[in-house]
């Protein structure tokens, strides 16, 4: 566990990873969202 933590730490000082493509997409999600509701 600790492993994988240090792990992604790691990944996201680098920026990769699952944190950070989850917050990519999660970002691309809103941006959608936000062009469909003001359209």
């Amino acid at each position: 566990m600790a492993f994988k933590l240090s792990s992604e730490l790691v990944d996201a000082a680098k920026g990769s990873g699952d944190a950070i493509r989850k917050k990519e997409e999660t970002l691309r999600m809103v941006e959608l969202l936000h062009i469909f509701v003001n359209s």
